[in-house]
């Protein structure tokens, strides 16, 4: 716990004076997100309301905007813990992701489209792959797909698929072998980007189309690996 909790003081700062229980779920979502506390784990009020700074009625607030999210599971007289998801939950997710993803770059219109927030994902999977950091390429990949869904310009949108990409990196622990699942979609993540820089707005849906399929194979695949085992 004293390693997934390196950094939360530095979070503290963004909290700010208007301290609120939105803003420490959104802290820890991120957290989440970014695989530092990975599914199963039971989160400590009083170790991470210590690095927060706030009280405990606060953070169980939190706790329960995340648990609305299906991000974390409250197990009576056990604790919080974050969140362990099924084969059928992944199924749902990439479910959610092909209809939302999809849908948006079908709707953009004329380019030029605003693609710094992809080019920048791509160059942070570039060097995560130089320094042979697989789960730092995970969270790179899942930037760059959050860009794309920016690029539709609806805050609704982003915010329903943040929980959402919150949920796939939890799905993504399950993998044996994190560069097996992230190496092969950085080319086709700088394929899609590619075909956007070039307007070729069709091309770039078909790619994540496809793209989309294959990852949801591999992460079922994985999940189904898990199931024999148990």
């Amino acid at each position: 716990m004293a390693e997934q909790l390196a950094g939360l003081a530095d979070d503290r700062a963004l909290l700010g004076r208007t301290s609120t229980a939105e803003r420490v779920s959104d802290i820890l979502r991120s957290r989440i997100a970014e695989g530092f506390f990975p599914p199963g784990t039971r989160l400590s009020e009083d170790s991470i309301g210590g690095a927060l700074g706030v009280s405990r009625n606060t953070l169980r607030e939190a706790f329960r905007l995340l648990t609305h999210e299906r991000l974390l599971v409250h197990e009576l007289n056990r604790g919080v813990f974050v969140r362990v998801l099924t084969a059928e939950d992944v199924q749902d997710i990439y479910r959610t992701r092909a209809l939302v993803e999809c849908a948006v770059v079908r709707g953009l219109g004329e380019p030029p489209y605003a693609l710094e927030g992809l080019t920048e994902a791509v160059a942070q999977g570039r060097r995560a792959v130089a320094q042979d950091d697989w789960k730092a390429l995970g969270t790179a990949n899942i930037r760059f797909h959050r860009g794309l869904v920016a690029l539709a310009g609806s805050p609704r949108t982003d915010e329903l698929m943040r929980g959402v990409f919150a949920e796939l990196r939890l799905a993504f622990h399950v993998v044996d072998d994190p560069r097996q699942l992230h190496e092969p979609y950085l080319a086709r993540n700088e394929e899609i980007l590619r075909a956007l820089e070039s307007g070729d707005r069709d091309g770039a849906e078909r790619l994540l189309a496809v793209y989309l399929a294959d990852s949801l194979e591999r992460v079922a695949d994985a999940y189904g690996r898990r199931a024999d085992v148990v």
